[in-house]
């Protein structure tokens, strides 16, 4: 029976879509397929790793039949990339084997039951809906992102806090070290509430929305979150545990700031973190009136001293970060300048964008 009948670019675009979750090694092999199913034209394609699910709809059908399966995903999406871009795509499903023919070029895997695959159910109640267009909430992620957690036995911050609070939509990141705030408004009210949603579903987010005025709409249920946008739907599981209170980590009421070019910060930090070693990112910082002086040494006795000019008439502060927090949150942000605001050398340090109480980085010092 065939399935499909296409070119090699309208069949390879659904499957980049869904390909990007899909893990090489896992504890249930089906998991590494993609599960196809047809009716009619519409063709659908999902994958999970059983926390994420991703699919995604094309009109490729060929012939009325319905009809599902599953494949390596993988391997047909290697297929489908070195195959010529011009010319037809046939997939025909006979005696449990998929066969992917292009011209002169054939291929034939090896498939699984539908009916085996193991797809996420999801949630019929909301506690909430979402609408935003797609580049907000893609620069909503943008900003924060950097500062999730990676493998921490703290569950709870490998991924990034989502709030609903008024008509703020607010996400929060911190991995213990820093913490990343941003907010956008929404044309709802919303009543509050907080959920985590997980670290791999917000880097797939990032892969997948597209700097556009199309919405996306958010379904929070109670442990689960569905985004839908343009034709994918993406579901995941939520994190479960209390975030820590993020309004008590960002300081207030700093006399001691100043405003900075970010991409002069930026240049010199690049510079100094040359002389940093693998296990030691440490620069030292000394602020005073006038002027910042940034210094790094390592362990061979190698120093690198940069000094930069600063409109700033506060007390002298000697103060140490490790510098690779600095680097994300200033080659992240696209802002001329940067606010920086400090309390003392072993109080955490206030990054922001000047005129602008939408976005804030807290980072922590670091004993030099």
């Amino acid at each position: 029976m065939q399935l499909v009948k296409s070119t090699r670019d309208t069949l390879l675009r659904p499957l980049q879509i869904v390909s990007g979750i899909v893990e090489r090694r896992h504890t249930m092999p089906i998991l590494a397929n993609i599960l196809i199913r047809k009716d009619g034209e519409s063709v659908s394609f999902l994958s999970t790793d059983t926390e994420v699910q991703i699919t995604t709809l094309a009109n490729i059908g060929s012939g009325p039949e319905t009809t599902g399966t599953t494949v390596a995903a993988r391997k047909l999406l290697d297929i489908l990339r070195a195959l010529p871009e011009s010319g037809d795509v046939t997939m025909t499903l006979l005696n449990k084997r998929l066969t992917v023919q292009s011209g002169k070029s054939r291929f034939a895997l090896q498939t699984l039951a539908a009916e085996e695959f193991p797809t996420v159910a999801v949630a019929d109640t909301h506690n909430a809906t979402v609408t935003l267009p797609q580049k907000t909430l893609k620069h909503l992620f943008n900003m924060v992102h950097f500062a999730m957690a990676q493998q921490d036995i703290r569950y709870y911050l490998n991924g990034l806090l989502l709030v609903l609070d008024g008509n703020k939509v607010i996400a929060v990141a911190t991995d213990g070290h820093r913490l990343a705030f941003a907010q956008v408004e929404a044309e709802q009210e919303f009543e509050r509430q907080e959920v985590i949603i997980p670290r791999k579903t917000i880097i797939e987010l990032q892969r997948l929305l597209e700097e556009s005025d199309d919405t996306v709409r958010l379904d929070i249920a109670a442990s689960q979150v569905k985004l839908t946008f343009a034709d994918i739907e993406l579901v995941s599981k939520l994190v479960e545990g209390k975030f820590p209170d993020y309004t008590r980590v960002i300081p207030k009421g700093y006399k001691n700031d100043f405003t900075i070019g970010r991409e002069e910060l930026l240049r010199s930090l690049q510079r100094a973190a040359i002389m940093t070693s693998d296990k030691f990112k440490g620069v030292r910082c000394l602020i005073a009136p006038g002027s910042m002086k940034i210094s790094s040494t390592n362990a061979d006795q190698e120093e690198a001293v940069e000094e930069l000019e600063i409109d700033y008439g506060g007390d002298a502060i000697d103060i140490g970060f490790n510098v690779t927090y600095l680097l994300d949150v200033l080659n992240n942000l696209k802002c001329e300048q940067v606010n920086i605001a400090l309390g003392d050398s072993n109080s955490s340090a206030l990054m922001s964008i000047p005129d602008n109480g939408d976005f804030k980085y807290v980072v922590m010092p670091m004993r030099i």
